[in-house]
């Protein structure tokens, strides 16, 4: 949120790897030759039977004519996005034998290799082929391996490469026989829209299906997966089966699980079916003219107070106070702006202070610096009588340090202690403590592709940073309105970018956060979806007030799509959302500036 006219502080992502990374796989160029009793074991290594026993990421990978190097086919894959085009295939193999994998290779930062060796998995590149290049590299199984999988890559951001005449030779491990029925199917979490799984693990599976009602829903490599996108208080009827290289098993005895019932998170925060959120600049002007509390119009649910900032960026002494005389005129009295919280809230509205925005930048990088948060803001709260708080931390507020890679259990200090500091303040006043969260989008959907440095380093160690947060307080949480506005290009969950200003980066945003999505692509660590009342939409309440302005006519479109179903456009939803909470924006200023269209137009609308 901004104090100033509105920039563009979306950061740019540090995507590449650096080539010392990429020479962590030693190429190797010549390998000893095989036993006379070794046999090539892959499955289609020439991609003559198209993409027959490979699995591709997304839709990376197609068998074409040309160019090829042997044969009449050839494998070609394109990356995109944090699809780095993978295609593998699992082979059975023996305990305690050599192997050498080949393959023919064409294109920039193309990899073969094997994982799951029992030993030292391997892997090998080529910087640059302009034409075919063999890639070859040796490994040797563990004594209790039976299986390896063999993939071929390219790199991030990087064209189309090419792959045929891939080989692995050794000896032939025992056939592969379909796995049994995995047993002991139960849950291990339930909220309102999804169900956490687990299972016993079945040996020789490499891979496990979850099906709901008969259908697929998820896959997982491990006995554990979460569904998500489930509607409140319904029976959702779940089985599993293992696969591997040989078929899929049975399903699993069904089990039943029934999704909480919703409501306003965080408590009995009292909140409308329908709220409208906006922040009202009672520290400064921005322009926009100062705005007295008690001429905050009535379509207003939730006021959040803007700002409260920290003394320093690392003391966590928050303080607030009203806007200077002399930068706003018509600024009221203590006593008035006291008085005028209570009379909103008599008519059911609820006052936040809102900590941090464009300017206030809070980093909780120490336990005194936490306590020092938890009393400064426990102050705030008394002095005017506040129902809750706002978490708008931006900028470098809230960062990963490198080594920290799971939302599920952050290390970083500034995470950690914010998830305290905020865990004590709702444990001081009570289940009608109301907590709400915004977000820029650089902070929670970028977590789809990127979280923190990354595994090799060099990525933007903020990217996603705002996620262990959510899902640890997520209980707590009354209200997430990410900050759909001031940012670049999203990846959304149809792997397609998706740009501010329309219905679709509204619809493609929201429903990243209430279907969910594994962090990082990593489908062990998904980020479970929250509950449609515990979301609204952010967005600038003129063009004024932020880059993104998104037109009434959009909005509706993304409300109608998200809500109904309807107006979709090119994007469809992973469910029908309508339990929807709403909408917030920068700003009631703002609005105000614009003669009310956004508010009007909410109201309109949902017909308040």
């Amino acid at each position: 949120m901004e104090r100033t006219g509105p920039t563009v502080r979306f950061s740019v992502l540090l995507a590449a790897a650096t080539a010392a990374v990429l020479a962590a796989g030693a190429l190797v160029a010549t390998a000893p030759a095989a036993g006379a009793a070794d046999v090539d074991l892959a499955r289609n290594g020439g991609f003559e039977s198209g993409l027959d026993g490979w699995s591709c990421t997304a839709a990376s990978g197609a068998a074409v004519s040309t160019p090829v190097h042997g044969g009449t086919k050839a494998l070609k894959a394109t990356p995109a996005g944090s699809d780095n085009a993978k295609c593998s295939q699992t082979i059975t193999v023996k305990p305690n034998s050599s192997y050498t994998l080949s393959a023919w290779v064409q294109g920039s930062y193309v990899y073969l290799g094997a994982s799951g060796t029992g030993t030292t998995d391997v892997s090998t590149w080529t910087q640059s082929s302009g034409a075919w290049k063999q890639l070859t590299t040796t490994f040797r199984t563990g004594p209790s391996t039976t299986s390896v999988n063999v993939y071929t890559h390219g790199w991030y951001g990087t064209p189309a490469h090419y792959v045929d005449d891939l080989t692995l030779v050794g000896p032939g491990g025992d056939p592969v026989v379909i796995p049994a029925v995995p047993a002991g199917l139960k849950t291990t979490a339930i909220t309102s829209s999804s169900v956490a799984l687990s299972w016993n693990a079945v040996s020789g599976a490499s891979g496990y299906n979850v099906y709901r009602g008969g259908t697929k829903v998820a896959t997982a490599t491990g006995p554990s997966a979460t569904v998500t996108g489930l509607t409140p208080s319904t029976a959702y009827s779940f089985q599993v089966s293992a696969t591997n290289a040989a078929g899929e098993s049975a399903k699993s005895a069904a089990i039943t699980a029934t999704t909480t019932a919703g409501g306003g998170g965080g408590g009995d925060t009292k909140l409308p079916a329908r709220a409208l959120v906006g922040y009202l600049h009672s520290s400064f002007a921005n322009g926009s003219g100062y705005t007295r509390m008690a001429d905050v119009p009535d379509s207003w649910d939730v006021i959040n107070l803007a700002f409260g900032e920290p003394t320093s960026v690392t003391s966590g002494d928050i303080r607030f106070s009203l806007c200077p005389v002399a930068e706003c005129p018509n600024v009221e009295s203590e006593a008035e702006f006291k008085a005028a919280i209570k009379a909103k809230q008599a008519a059911g509205k609820k006052v936040l202070i809102s900590i941090g925005g464009q300017n206030g930048q809070v980093q909780l990088a120490s336990t005194a610096a936490r306590d020092a948060f938890v009393t400064s803001v426990s102050k705030i709260i008394d002095t005017y009588g506040l129902d809750g708080l706002d978490i708008d931390f931006e900028g470098h507020s809230l960062s990963l340090n490198t080594g920290d890679t799971d939302f599920r259990s952050p290390t970083s200090p500034v995470i950690v202690n914010l998830i305290s500091a905020v865990k004590s303040l709702k444990a001081k006043y009570g289940s009608d403590f109301v907590l709400t969260m915004a977000p820029e989008t650089f902070f929670v959907q970028l977590g789809y592709q990127f979280y923190g440095s990354g595994p090799w380093g060099g990525q933007d160690p903020r990217a996603g940073a705002y996620l262990p947060v959510i899902h640890a307080l997520r209980d707590d949480l009354t209200l997430l309105h990410v900050q759909d506005y001031n940012s670049g290009p999203i990846m959304g969950l149809d792997n397609q970018y998706h740009t501010m200003g329309g219905a679709d980066f509204h619809i493609a945003m929201t429903d990243m956060l209430l279907a969910g999505f594994p962090v990082a692509g990593n489908t062990s660590r998904v980020f479970p979806g929250l509950r449609p009342d515990q979301v609204a939409i952010g967005l600038p309440a003129s063009t004024q007030a932020g880059n993104g302005h998104t037109t009434p006519a959009e909005v509706n479109k993304a409300l109608n799509c998200l809500i109904k179903k309807t107006d979709c456009g090119s994007y469809q939803t992973h469910g029908t959302w309508s339990d929807l909470r709403g909408l917030m924006t920068w700003s009631i200023n703002w609005d105000r500036f614009n003669n009310g269209e956004f508010s009007r137009n909410f109201d309109a609308y949902f017909g308040n």
